[in-house]
């Protein structure tokens, strides 16, 4: 199929159709980022919620000046979880660090979990070491997935004063929570990390003891070694 002129999709996402705004959204992929972000704001309160869902995904991978802001505004006012959670998966791909802020108070205060799991990853993506009380206090949370968030982003900020909070999920019964400790430890280059690795790579899930080798072999190429 030819791709669609800059015209065309501007004039497809006016149609009464939600598929056709919908194909002329995801027509935007190749569009650059200047030229697409326009058009993006314009379906930003469509009726459809799935187009609205995708248009604010896309603000975070067409970064421009007006990206930001907007993210900001739809994660603190928007009235539907769903778009509160894509903001800010969406600003975790912007990878600006004022976003901090508004995602920690997102973590803090929203009270829908999976905002506040979009809210933990981003941070992650961010890889701004202030998250450590942020992701600390996400160990404790009640969801799994909560826990599985924190523990991959302390991983992504190389946060190596968490790794005794982490450590206590090694016995997890959630195996997912465990590759994510294996994955994490991977980038946290210390001795409790290795032993711990150690422990994982004869986890009863291959999952779990696949990425428990691969992240010893990563930091022994670091010259960890044990205290």
């Amino acid at each position: 199929m030819s791709q669609l002129s800059l015209e065309q999709i501007a004039a497809q996402l006016e149609s009464e159709n939600s598929r056709d705004r919908m194909v002329a959204l995801a027509s935007l992929r190749n569009v650059s980022a200047e030229d697409a972000v326009p058009l993006i704001k314009k379906v930003l309160q469509d009726e459809n919620l799935q187009i609205r869902s995708m248009a604010v995904f896309a603000l975070g991978l067409k970064p421009t000046a007006d990206c930001y802001p907007i993210l900001v505004n739809l994660l603190e006012a928007d009235p539907d979880y769903g778009i509160r959670a894509d903001a800010a998966g969406a600003l975790g791909y912007l990878e600006d660090l004022r976003a901090f802020e508004p995602l920690s108070r997102a973590f803090y205060e929203d009270t829908d979990w999976l905002v506040r799991f979009s809210a933990a990853v981003s941070l992650g993506n961010l890889k701004d070491p202030r998250a450590h009380d942020v992701l600390v206090q996400a160990l404790d949370s009640q969801e799994v997935v909560l826990q599985q968030a924190a523990i991959a982003a302390i991983g992504e900020i190389r946060d190596t004063s968490a790794v005794e909070q982490i450590l206590r999920f090694v016995q997890s019964e959630d195996w997912l929570v465990r590759q994510r400790l294996a994955e994490a430890l991977g980038n946290l280059p210390v001795p409790k990390s290795l032993s711990a690795l150690r422990y994982l790579e004869k986890d009863s899930h291959s999952h779990v003891s696949e990425s428990a080798r691969l992240s010893l072999k990563r930091l022994k190429e670091e010259g960890v070694s044990e205290a």
